[in-house]
Order: C-alpha cells, then structure tokens, then sequence
C-alpha cells in the first residue's frame, strides 16, 4: 500500500494526516510553538509512530502553512490554498466555496468539481481577521479558547467593536469589561467583528454551490453561527476542521504519484 503524508505546519498548530490508496490512516495536532522546524519534525515522528511505518515507505511528504520552508525533510512543498481546496473537496464533494480561518490569516476559496482552485482572497496579515483574534480576546477575558462558542450564544447585547486592529481590539475588550459588559456580550462582539471581515472576503469572489469553513476557527460554533448570519448561508463543517489542509497535502501527493504511474 502507497502512504503519502501531508503537513500543516501552521502559526498555531501542525497538523499531519497519512493516507493509504483510499482511506485516512491516521493524523495528527501539536502546537507549533516558536520553532517551526521543530514542530515539522515532531509531527513527522508523530505520524510516523500512529502509522507504524518507517521513513521509507511514504511515498512522499508534502508540507504546507506559514512554516513549511522551515521543513528539513520535505518532499515538496504546496501552497496552502491549492491543499485547503483538495482537502474540502475530499470531505464535502458538493463544496465549491470555503473560507479557512486559521491563526495567522483568513482565505475565501472557490473550487470545481475536481477540487481546482478558481478564485481566491487572502486577508492580511492581521490578527484581526484571523482566529488568532478570538484567542487574543479569550487571554483579556481569562476564559478557556474552547469555551468562547458557547459562552457567546449566550449573550444578550452583543458588543460592538469599533476597531479593525487586535491590538486596539484587546484595549476595547478591556475597557468594556471595566464599563461592566458581561463576558458573553464581549465575545459575541467579537464574534461579529470577525465574521464581518471574514465576509468581507467573501464578497471578493463568487460564492457557488455549497458553502463550508474550515480551519481552528471553525472549532468555535459561536463564531461559526454568527458567519452563517452574517453570510446568510449555512454553512458545512468538517469533523475535524483543522486537519483540512494537511489532508489536502497528502493528497495532493497521492494525485502527482497516481498521474505517474498511469
């Protein structure tokens, strides 16, 4: 049996998924720390180990995200976009439009029904419309990242943030809290905020067909709820949002060897 690895090496996390001719082997989520290559070596150990195989029977390692260069080992390197659109299409095949909302950065992508990228929009390099926002705030607030999505449904006047910046974004946090706004309406202010610049980069390319968003952000149905409002679709997450581009990575590399051997 092929394997082919795909990494993610991203802001936040690595993520590492193998794949065999048909099926998900195993994968993989560690935090990426300071040091990416650290982190792509832990992760390839890592998948290594789940997969129970040695070095030499992947057929290639494909290695994507903001710390890919810093891989000793790979294969290849792809861009992260062409591995998000691949890896979606793998998990939702009527998916033509998905945005990834990751740590560092936020992408709206539109597909076809083979999985090519059409069009996309990256958003800048800012925290503020990234998911690294939403653990900014969830420091100010001293709540747990994971509990953000629930905390927010249950707010009752959301706050709204006047700011674009995560710097003056953390500032406004701290001042609501003194002004006495609960937590739950500070972070379904946030929540706002963000989905507001997430569609911003919707609105740059043509939505078609089904509609899904992936990446860490998409962990938070709080966030996830309130893109769907302000995107008026609904939208499909994957079970585990976050290992979306790393799958697309190791499947891009299963494509190139199957074009090879036919």
């Amino acid at each position: 049996m092929a394997l082919h690895i795909g990494i993610d090496v991203g802001s936040v996390a690595t993520k590492g998924v193998v794949i065999g001719d048909e099926d998900v082997i195993c994968n993989h989520i560690i935090p990426s720390g300071f040091n990416y290559s650290v982190a792509a070596e832990m992760m390839r150990g890592a998948l290594l180990s789940k997969a129970g195989v040695s070095p030499d029977d992947v057929e290639e390692f494909v290695i994507t995200g903001c710390g890919a260069a810093n891989a000793s080992y790979r294969t290849r390197e792809v861009s992260e976009i062409v591995c998000c659109a691949r890896g979606i299409r793998a998990v939702f095949p009527s998916v033509r439009t998905v945005v990834s909302v990751g740590g560092q950065s936020s992408q709206a992508i539109r597909i076809d029904q083979s999985g090519r990228v059409v069009d996309f929009v990256v958003s800048e390099r800012c925290a503020a419309g990234s998911a690294r926002f939403l653990q900014v705030i969830a420091n100010v607030l001293r709540v747990n990242l994971e509990d953000i999505g629930e905390l927010s449904l249950k707010a009752t006047n959301p706050v709204a943030f006047s700011t674009g910046c995560a710097v003056f974004g953390e500032t406004e946090a701290i001042t609501r809290v003194a002004e006495g706004c609960s937590i739950e309406d500070i972070l379904a202010g946030v929540h706002q905020s963000l989905a507001s610049k997430v569609a911003s980069l919707m609105a740059k390319i043509t939505k078609a067909g089904d509609c899904a968003v992936c990446g860490g952000g998409a962990l938070d149905t709080g966030f996830v709820k309130t893109l769907e409002s302000t995107l008026g679709v609904q939208l499909l997450v994957p079970k585990y949002p976050q290992i979306v581009t790393a799958l697309g990575a190791a499947i891009v590399s299963q494509e190139g060897h199957s074009k090879q051997r036919a």
